[in-house]
């Protein structure tokens, strides 16, 4: 073995020990950031390791890929702020899957009459895995940008249809292996992962975007797995298997906390508008609407105080006024502390990704288990642009479709403050009751100027 064929085998040993502990380093907020840079000191790693292949002779190609694909990097980066990562993250899927299929097409191809049966076999899995990642964040991202309507678009049969597409792609990969020369197939295998992208996204909701983020993010990570049985490459067998492996746990970790099954997220068009026009003007409840100068009488008052950050704080922008009036409360000494749903957003970890970028303290996130009991001895509790993670019927109603759903006991404080733009049902179109209680404030309107008005009337007064 020469000198570079040691350095090239090391190279990736290397990385794979530290994408595993990337991982282990993402499993909490205290140790994100670590994990992060150790992530992306392996995948460097890992390139610079590939790059001394002996199979690679001529690098300016190399070169002029690495310039386009840094340069729209940089510019999706600025096109999409901190509060749209979803977006971005969507996005990023979609390059990723559509990499690994042109990587497949090309080697089918390119190696075609001397295929082996299992490298035919990978290549199939490749290429459908990545054009269907490729279309199905095409589709999350429009829905989460607002390019598509956001509430599930359904159509009689599609489950039956969608099954049969997917299970027609597993019979034709089978039929590529024993004639590995029929390129009819294999573009007829390319061709459904772009349909079923398309079709199996549509009827999900925007309640439900975040396991759906998750899961093509397994769906990415497959496809690089069977890209690197195709080449022979470990490093992407390694990290292929990782992130398949991590973002399916991932998917079902997220169903479980919103007590739903797997299956049924991917097939129960949840997040439908149910009260397009307003469950308070069909159904006539009333709400106690208060002014910020209320909101800020009650926090003046309070020793203890709960954020509890949704959607809608990403919406508005508002995570730095959020930090700004938990310092002025802290100020006061008031003892504030942030509560964070495993499914508050539109990904995995949406919440703490904007509060960490206000540079908000890790030590004041508590999730669900650690920080319910807590509600009960709160003195006021605020929330910003959260629905059902705060919604009660999930613990009474049993008609309701969230039902089952851990949420917060946020109704248990003493007054609860929440910042609204509207009355409007949210993006799931479940009907909030904690919105109609006694003790729950409606301060209604863009949650980051009601928040710097909030600021204001906190540092006004004495205690």
């Amino acid at each position: 073995m020469t000198p570079t064929e040691v350095v090239f085998s090391l190279s990736y040993v290397v990385a794979a020990v530290l994408f595993i502990l990337c991982l282990r380093g993402l499993a909490g907020p205290e140790t994100a950031r670590r994990g992060l840079m150790l992530g992306e000191i392996g995948m460097l790693i890992a390139v610079v390791g590939t790059l001394l292949h002996r199979d690679i002779i001529r690098y300016d190609w190399i070169v002029a890929g690495l310039l386009l694909g840094s340069a729209i990097g940089v510019a999706i980066s600025a096109w999409i702020p901190m509060t749209k990562m979803p977006e971005r993250i969507a996005l990023s899927h979609s390059f990723g899957g559509l990499a690994t299929a042109l990587v497949g097409v090309a080697e089918y191809l390119r190696e075609t009459a001397y295929l082996t049966q299992f490298k035919t076999a990978a290549l199939g899995f490749e290429t459908f895995l990545g054009f269907l990642t490729f279309t199905g964040s095409v589709m999350a991202f429009g829905k989460l940008q607002g390019f598509i309507r956001g509430a599930p678009i359904t159509w009689k049969g599609q489950n039956v249809l969608n099954i049969g597409l997917f299970v027609g792609a597993l019979a034709a990969i089978g039929l590529l292996v024993a004639h590995r020369e029929m390129q009819v197939v294999f573009f007829a295998i390319a061709g459904t992962g772009l349909a079923v992208g398309v079709m199996a996204v549509l009827p999900i909701g925007g309640a439900d975007m975040p396991v759906v983020i998750s899961l093509l993010n397994s769906y990415a990570g497959l496809a690089a797995c069977a890209t690197g049985f195709a080449l022979s490459s470990q490093i992407l067998i390694i990290c292929g298997a990782l992130d398949g492996s991590s973002g399916l746990l991932l998917s079902m970790l997220m169903s479980k906390a919103m007590n739903r099954s797997f299956s049924n997220v991917l097939f129960g068009a949840f997040g439908t508008a149910l009260q397009p026009s307003g469950p308070v003007r069909q159904l006539g409840r009333s709400y106690n609407e208060a002014t910020v100068e209320d909101a800020g009488a009650v926090l003046k008052a309070s020793q203890s105080v709960i954020v509890v950050p949704g959607y809608g704080m990403a919406v508005s922008q508002a995570q730095h006024a959020v930090r700004d009036l938990a310092a002025a409360l802290e100020r006061r000494g008031v003892d504030v502390k942030y509560a964070i749903h495993p499914v508050a957003g539109r990904m995995p970890g949406h919440m703490n990704v904007l509060l960490a970028e206000a540079n908000v303290s890790y030590d004041k996130l508590f999730d669900l288990d650690d920080i319910n009991d807590d509600f009960a001895r709160t003195d006021a509790v605020v929330v910003v642009g959260a629905n059902d993670v705060v919604n009660p019927a999930a613990k009474k109603d049993a008609s309701s479709p969230i039902y089952g759903m851990p949420v917060f006991d946020v109704e248990s404080s003493r007054s609860v403050i929440v910042l609204k733009r509207s009355m409007n049902a949210g993006f799931s179109g479940v009907e909030n009751e904690l919105f109609f209680q006694q003790n729950t404030m409606m301060v209604l309107g863009d949650a980051k100027k009601t928040l710097l008005a909030m600021i204001g009337e906190v540092k006004d007064g004495g205690h």
